[in-house]
């Protein structure tokens, strides 16, 4: 995952301290420069309006992910609003303290920020802002809060999805509205046919599917046990889906997985999205959802680009109101890195069809991000939540775990059914609550937390 590029503007009028403002620019960029950050910018401080634009000028050779406006000192608004007029990035204002000493007013920073948040919000801008010296680590981690969901929100204005098919009928929670994608993340889609991939699976090579063979060998030891022919029909799904998202430079894929594929293909497409969401055999992950559900394979890229590992979309089948917990299950798409590292990864049947191939194992133990683009109210939010999946017996067959919500499981289910809320969601490892309200903050999109 490349470094989150942050522009780095640091602002000094020279009527002031200007010996101490460099101190203070100096010892920010090495805070942010050790916590991980690209910076980009202008090595000098910018000090009149005319360095402000050449500053911004320069700015739009690379991919911002956030303005980091330091403001070392006092100055009006112009050379802030000349920066941010020019470049689409979120915006944070970073001022610093300094001492009452009774003497000179050395940086009177604050009141510069003040002057540039009231000139941003006459502009309709949002921004965030730090009152607090360069090495404060609170600040650190606000910045690259705001820089993590800036870099999400420009990677998904050039993303593209494959949606395979049409969703069933009677699942209007995984209905496609290109225009409002498009209009609030940026997204472009590919609509594919299913006998477009039938057709490109049907034309694999015996020998590309023996070299898929034998990897997936190596992970699952059961292969031999099952189905043969429907076994191979997966693999040919995986690898025809596999090139088409190569050929059509796809972020993603939403597929109709029923009943087409057991009825024309014989087999289960399954274990191929569980192939493609993990980036088996060193590919980068491609995530897949079933039932040609967009929103849910929209919201595991999301999950996917922050955590930089693989996501899962799954159904809430089943709620334990004693224990508090729910259970997670999909016939068998999970990526295998969501496997229980103590678990016997094997492959198995459709539990409704009776056909291979799925994947078959338990989640792992650990704390778990979830959420979901939702068109229940005819707008787009994002609901968000957060749990543990626990270290339990495998509730069904297939890929499945058991969750506990930081919420009480009745109130989970009466925020699900009387919000109407989609029977799909998506979850990855990890803690990351925080960026997705502050994307969705940049998105304008409301909020619902489970």
């Amino acid at each position: 995952m490349k470094p989150l590029c942050v522009a780095f503007l640091p602002i000094v009028r020279v009527q002031f301290d200007v010996a101490l403002a460099d101190q203070m620019i100096q010892a920010a960029r090495v805070n942010l420069t050790s916590a991980g950050f690209e910076l980009v910018g202008p090595e000098k401080a910018i000090t009149d309006l005319a360095s402000a634009q050449a500053a911004a000028a320069e700015l739009t050779i690379h991919d911002v992910d956030l303005l980091l406006i330091f403001q070392a000192t006092f100055a009006d608004s112009s050379m802030v609003a000349a920066i941010t007029d020019a470049i689409d990035a979120p915006i944070f204002l970073w001022s610093v303290p300094e001492a009452w000493t009774g003497g000179r007013l050395r940086l009177n920073s604050l009141c510069g920020i003040n002057l540039a948040g009231h000139a941003l919000t006459l502009r309709g801008r949002k921004y965030e802002y730090a009152y607090a010296q360069p090495g404060d680590e609170a600040v650190i981690s606000a910045v690259r809060t705001l820089a993590s969901a800036g870099n999400l929100r420009r990677r998904l204005a050039s993303a593209r999805l494959g949606v395979v098919g049409e969703h069933p009928s009677g699942m209007d929670t995984c209905n496609l509205d290109e225009p409002r994608l498009k209009s609030v993340f940026g997204v472009g889609i590919q609509r594919i046919e299913l006998e477009e991939v039938f057709s490109w699976a049907r034309s694999i090579s015996k020998a590309a599917l023996d070299t898929v063979r034998l990897d997936l060998d190596s992970r699952l030891d059961n292969l031999d046990s099952l189905q043969q022919q429907p076994l191979q029909g997966t693999l040919s799904v995986y690898s025809a889906l596999k090139e088409m998202a190569a050929a059509y430079k796809l972020d993603g894929l939403a597929v109709r997985c029923w009943p087409e594929f057991f009825t024309q293909m014989g087999c289960a497409a399954c274990g191929a999205m569980s192939m493609l969401s993990d980036g088996f055999g060193g590919a980068v992950p491609l995530p897949c959802s079933c039932e040609a559900d967009i929103n849910g394979t929209l919201t595991q890229l999301i999950l996917q680009w922050l955590a930089d590992t693989p996501a899962f979309g799954t159904d809430m089948v089943a709620a334990d109101l004693e224990q508090d917990t729910m259970a997670l299950w999909h016939c068998g798409l999970a990526p295998f890195s969501m496997a229980d590292p103590g678990a016997k990864l094997k492959g198995g049947n459709h539990s409704n069809r009776g056909m291979p191939l799925v994947m078959d194992f338990p989640l792992k133990p650990g704390r778990v991000s979830i959420a979901r683009i939702s068109q229940a109210t005819g707008e787009l939010r994002l609901v968000l939540g957060q749990g543990e999946i626990l270290a339990a017996p495998k509730p069904f067959s297939g890929t499945c775990g058991v969750l506990r919500l930081d919420r009480p499981m009745r109130q989970f289910l009466d925020i699900l059914m009387h919000e109407g809320l989609e029977h799909h969601v998506s979850l990855v490892y990890g803690d990351y609550l925080s960026e997705l309200r502050t994307l969705a903050s940049l998105l304008n999109m409301p909020v619902l937390n489970f």
